[in-house]
Formats: structure tokens, sequence, C-alpha cells
């Protein structure tokens, strides 16, 4: 599994205008190709009476899957230069058409790749993008003697606490990176002095919008 990697979770609209041709780039998160194309389709009945409705999509942990089409715009000018700035982000799980209303003066072909790359950045500009984290949940039950050792040591190591709860005694719920588990626990431990019992849960991803947690 990929330690980390960004993932498109809200998409969103942005717009260029470049000698009077309108670009409009809308972003939406995706899964399959199924899905992708589907929303391809959508966007070429929403915007019927564009000239160009070109698109780019990458699918995939590692971005496995590729595809763009310059829908009647020349070669190598539309959908391969907004498909190089999703794979430039590193982000997956994302497609995005670009609709092209003609503004009646011919771009040439820089000034195409240029227009098409700049109505995508616009477009992510204005979506929202999170990284996704591999990460083991682990729990740590312990009495009130332990709890400010144990904040201490997970606010020291950059520990994201999932959940708190006060009873007769405390239950930690933290979200540790992969690769770190066996030395956060060796800290909890021995910070303790074996007084916290711990309990390794589910390996999943996970990641922060805005200060919230997000799992997946």
């Amino acid at each position: 599994m990929v330690l980390e990697y960004k993932i498109l979770y809200e998409g969103g609209v942005g717009e260029i205008v470049e000698k009077k041709s309108r670009f409009i780039a809308t972003t939406r998160p995706v899964e399959t190709e199924e899905e992708a194309f589907g929303f391809i389709e959508e966007m070429k009945k929403k915007y019927w009476d564009a000239t160009h409705n070109c698109s780019a999509f990458v699918l995939g942990e590692r971005g496995e899957i590729c595809r763009c089409s310059d829908d009647g715009e020349p070669s190598q000018t539309a959908g391969r230069p907004m498909l190089d700035v999703l794979l430039g982000e590193e982000i997956r799980n994302i497609c995005v058409v670009v609709t092209r209303y003609f503004g009646g003066t011919l771009l040439g072909t820089g000034g195409l790749v240029r227009a098409y790359s700049g109505a995508v950045k616009a477009g992510l500009e204005n979506s929202q993008i999170v990284t996704k984290r591999l990460a083991k949940e682990i729990s740590v039950r312990t009495d009130y003697n332990g709890v400010g050792k144990i904040q201490y040591l997970a606010a020291q190591n950059g520990i994201t606490t999932l959940d708190t709860k006060y009873e007769a005694d405390v239950l930690f719920s933290f979200l540790v990176p992969a690769g770190e588990t066996d030395g956060f626990i060796k800290k909890l431990v021995e910070g303790t002095n074996g007084r916290c019992r711990i309990t390794e849960n589910r390996e999943l991803y996970y990641g922060v919008r805005n200060k919230e947690i997000l799992l997946f």
C-alpha cells in the first residue's frame, strides 16, 4: 500500500479567458473509468453548445490509469497538457473537463497549451485536495495518572488523537503513521512504566480537511 497520496476530495469550477475564448474547468472525484467517462458525458450535455469539452483523468493510488482527450482541438494541445497538470500536482482519483467557448481568435499551439493548463490550475484552486496517509489505529488504556504523559508523547510525536473516553480509566484512540507504530508503542510503555494497555487495531487511510479528521 502507498504510504500517502493526494486525492480530489471535493470538486470545483474555475474559469479563465484568453483572447475572448472562455475556458471553464470542472473537477470531480472519481474512482473508476466508468465514473470518469460518465462525468465527461455529463459535462458534454451540460455544455452542449460549447466548441470543445476536453478531458483528463488519473485513477489509482499510484496513478496507474491515465486518460485524456483533445475533443477536436489540435493533437497534444488540450488533453495532454491538462493531464500533465494533474500528474505534476500528483493528484489521484480526479477527472477534469475543460469547456471552451471559442472567442473568434486563434490561439496557436502554444496558446492552447497555456490556456488549457491554466484552466485546470484555476479549477484546482477552487477544489479541495486531501492527502491520504496510511496509519494504524491503536487503543491505549491507562489510569488517570498516565494521562498527562500519554498526551505529551502523542503531541511530541505528532500523533493524531482520534478519540478520548474518560470513564473509570481513560481510553485513547490514536492514528499512528505507518512505520511508526512500534516506536510509538515503545515510548508509551517506557513513559508510563508499563502501566498502559495497548491494542493494535485496523490499518486505514486518513486525511485532514480544515482540522477535521477524515477516515477512508
